[in-house]
Order: C-alpha cells, then sequence, then structure tokens
C-alpha cells in the first residue's frame, strides 16, 4: 500500500485508514477530499526526450559554430537541407517522416496528460493531508486468501482490474451454488475492507475440478 502526502510522497506499509504521523484527521461535518488516481513521474520517456534533443542541439549547435568559423557544414547536414529543398511534398520519405514525427507527439501527449500507474488503486481518504493506494497485486492476493477460507473452495484465481474483481473458483464438494453464494458474501466483505475509492464490481464463477487435476491429485 502506498501512502503518498500532498507534498511530500512517502511509501507506507500501514493498514488502510490507520494512523499517520502528523496527518489531520477529516472532521466528521466536513466534507471527505475527493481520491483522484495516482500520476507516474514518466521519469524514463522524459529521461530518453531529454537526452534525444540534448544530443541533437549539441550536434546542430557544434555544427553552426563550425560554419561560423568558417569551416564547412557536416555532410549530414548539407544532405538533408538539399533533400528538403528538392523533395517534393508527397515524398514516400517526407510522408513516412512526418507520420513518425506526428506518432512520437501524440505518444507524448498521451503520456503527459493521463495518470499512469494503473497498477495502483486509489484509496478512501481518511486524513486531509495523505493519500493511500493499494497495489492490485496486493488486492488480488488479499482477497484470493479471503476466498480459499470459504468451505469446498479447492483453489481459485483472482484478477483484480481498475473497476472490477474476477474470481473464478474450484470447488471438490458442496453445491456449486452455495458455494458461489458464500464466495459472492465473502468478497462483497473483502472488497469494503480494501478501503478502496471505487468499490471493485465482482463476477464469481464457480465449476468443479477437471479430469486432469483430479488424476493430478
Amino acid at each position: 500500500m502506498t501512502t503518498t502526502p500532498e507534498q511530500n510522497p512517502t511509501t507506507s506499509p500501514g493498514p488502510p485508514g490507520g494512523p499517520a504521523g502528523g496527518a489531520a484527521a477529516v472532521p466528521a461535518d466536513a466534507p471527505v477530499p475527493r481520491a483522484r488516481r495516482f500520476w507516474s513521474a514518466r521519469r524514463i520517456p522524459a529521461a530518453l526526450l531529454a537526452a534525444v534533443v540534448l544530443a541533437a542541439a549539441g550536434l546542430l549547435l557544434y555544427d553552426v559554430a563550425a560554419v561560423r568559423a568558417d569551416r564547412s557544414a557536416m555532410s549530414w547536414r548539407r544532405r538533408l537541407a538539399h533533400a528538403l529543398a528538392t523533395r517534393p511534398l508527397d515524398d514516400v520519405v517526407i510522408i513516412a517522416g512526418a507520420s513518425v514525427a506526428v506518432l512520437l507527439g501524440v505518444w507524448l501527449l498521451v503520456l503527459a496528460l493521463t495518470p499512469g500507474l494503473r497498477n495502483v488503486l486509489p484509496m478512501r481518504r481518511e486524513h486531509t493531508d495523505v493519500r493511500a493506494g493499494l497495489d492490485r497485486e496486493a488486492a488480488a492476493l488479499t482477497l484470493r486468501d479471503r476466498v480459499m477460507e470459504v468451505s469446498g473452495v479447492q483453489s481459485v484465481k483472482v484478477r483484480v482490474g481498475r473497476a472490477k474483481v474476477g474470481v473464478r473458483a474450484v470447488s471438490h464438494f458442496r453445491a456449486l451454488d452455495e458455494v458461489r453464494a458464500d464466495v459472492e458474501t465473502v468478497l462483497a466483505t473483502g472488497i469494503d475492507e480494501l478501503g478502496l475509492a471505487r468499490p471493485l464490481a465482482p463476477t464469481v464463477r464457480v465449476a468443479r475440478p477437471s479430469r486432469k487435476e483430479g488424476k493430478a491429485k
């Protein structure tokens, strides 16, 4: 679980809604702050873009300085200037280069305008200056342990998405309808105890073990 103060991000393994040092609790009559998704710092794309821009700018600056010092321009810049001056706009190379530039720009805009961190689910705001998030894998493991406590469940697979949780359980005894009802009850309680800002919509499937699983047992 990740807890992030508004100005100083930190990581805390404490329980959802637990006390946080220096965090002021929300008064009972005060509106609860809206829990928003966590935004990624995008360090790797930003570092790659900065490195490319720095290298291109440095190379171009060196070439311009060399021309100002009465030296000949680099061959690649002469060829590029000649190609841009002579090639028509409907040339395949020009269209391909423009398409790559547009796709790269769209990709950078998407990175800049989307939160990212899809694996972190925002939790309910319990303090005015602390935000908490729960990793989807941790949520899946927690719900899996809760479902395994149901009588009759032999194995279970849990997949947690941004808005839904899918549970596929295998029951080797008891009626499937009874097992499904118990799994749905336990799952609803487990989802509520996760403390998520937006409760997950559960989907439960219960089946008997396959023949291969039975022989392996």
